[in-house]
């Protein structure tokens, strides 16, 4: 576990939750970043956040469902805003110790509101008991942990759950083929538990922006600046548009369609939400990662891809070039292959032909930034050439960035 603390690792457990012919319906996720296994709101935002966004939900949990525990500090907490609700269902424990009947009540509202923005809730069998009566209506799902009750009492925990809510039953730590048989007989349709498989570790890489860039962004945000100033901080830190467009092209976002400009970004998502992922990334964020210049450098080719794009092609191309600047060295800023970094991210094809296959209208441009950062001077002339661009505006574009970049830097110092 230390040697994640000291990397860009995140990694989350998963367990799959089956149907009865053992098709995987969902996953419930549980954090394994931190040695520490005490569960509070700001774990089970991190664990949310990392999963939803840094470590990319297609690699995690493809197209199901995600089930995640909360506590009942997290559930009244602002990154739940940032998840499609669709996509997640929220594990709801029992109130610690024994609580009163009148902290039970008062516990209503907030799942009454969680119900209403779309979210399912799943609870534990702790839910069929008297005092509970008022949550059962609101469960999607009930839980029964195979572990916690007798075998001859399956059957009345069912029937019971089954008279009084509309909830999908779940038995959760199956062991045996018994247990499996005996639930499946009941009726009962979704199973969980290590008979069918124990959790899974997922490792992912994590980019970790600038904490100054990013507390910029939420003081931008603050301020309600223009989308152009936002968009502009955007370009200020690879790591921060990379984990921006991955968060919002990840199924947890629930789009239909791919977004692939900072942009459009930054108008699907509005201030508001803007201001939460900010938040989240920050609080969420670890030291390490690659030594700064990497970052720089990436952002001084962005923005010389887009001063020298601005001369040929049409200004919304502008945006493409200057990301192929910044994401060629996503693969030096995450530690892997560029083609496994950038397939957690959606991209225009012609920025990914360009990246992976130095191929298409941007490959010739990208091949001149790096001319100019080695100093070849016979690729430098003939990429040069080739794109009709005078030793002069080149160079001119390269000074431009390189001063952008210093000032960029001294804004975040």
């Amino acid at each position: 576990m230390e040697a994640a603390e000291a990397t860009n690792l995140a990694i989350i457990a998963r367990q799959p939750i089956v149907d009865a012919q053992r098709a995987v319906y969902g996953y419930e996720l549980f954090d394994r970043t931190t040695a520490s296994d005490h569960h509070t709101a700001a774990s089970d935002a991190a664990l949310l956040f990392n999963a939803l966004s840094n470590a990319g939900t297609e690699a995690l949990v493809g197209k199901k469902t995600v089930f995640i525990n909360c506590t009942h500090e997290s559930l009244a907490g602002g990154h739940l805003e940032l998840v499609h609700p669709e996509k997640v269902v929220l594990e709801v424990p029992p109130l610690a110790g024994e609580a009163s009947a009148e902290d039970i009540e008062g516990r209503v509202a907030t799942l009454q509101a969680l119900r209403q923005r779309g979210f399912r809730l799943a609870f534990d069998q702790q839910v069929l008991r008297r005092p509970y009566a008022s949550w059962l209506p609101l469960a999607s799902f009930v839980k029964l942990d195979m572990q916690a009750f007798k075998p001859e009492l399956a059957a009345p925990l069912v029937q019971f759950a089954r008279a009084h809510s509309q909830a999908t039953l779940v038995a959760e730590k199956v062991e045996t083929a018994e247990q499996f048989q005996r639930m499946a007989d009941l009726g009962v349709t979704l199973f969980q538990g290590f008979w069918f498989a124990r959790p899974v570790l997922v490792q992912t890489t994590i980019a970790r922006p600038s904490q100054a860039i990013t507390i910029q962004l939420i003081n931008l945000v603050r301020k309600q600046a223009s989308t152009a100033e936002i968009e502009e901080l955007l370009k200020r830190d690879p790591a921060l548009s990379f984990n921006l467009l991955r968060y919002i092209n990840s199924s947890g976002f629930g789009l239909s369609c791919e977004v692939t400009s900072f942009r459009h970004a930054v108008m699907i998502l509005g201030l508001k939400k803007l201001f939460r992922w900010a938040a989240l990334l920050l609080t969420t964020s670890r030291a390490g990662g690659p030594p700064p210049v990497v970052g720089t450098t990436a952002v001084v080719r962005g923005r010389l891809m887009e001063l020298l794009a601005a001369e040929l092609l049409p200004p919304e191309e502008c945006d493409n070039a200057f990301v192929v600047g910044v994401f060629s060295l996503l693969d030096v800023m995450l530690g892997m292959p560029l083609e496994k970094a950038l397939e957690s991210v959606a991209l225009p094809d012609s920025v990914t032909e360009a990246l992976l296959h130095g191929k298409g209208v941007f490959a010739p441009f990208l091949e001149l930034t790096k001319a100019c950062e080695s100093g070849d001077e016979e690729t430098f002339a003939r990429l040069a050439q080739e794109l009709h661009l005078t030793n002069r505006q080149v160079n001119w574009a390269h000074l431009q960035a390189l001063t952008w970049a210093e000032s960029l830097d001294e804004a975040a110092a």
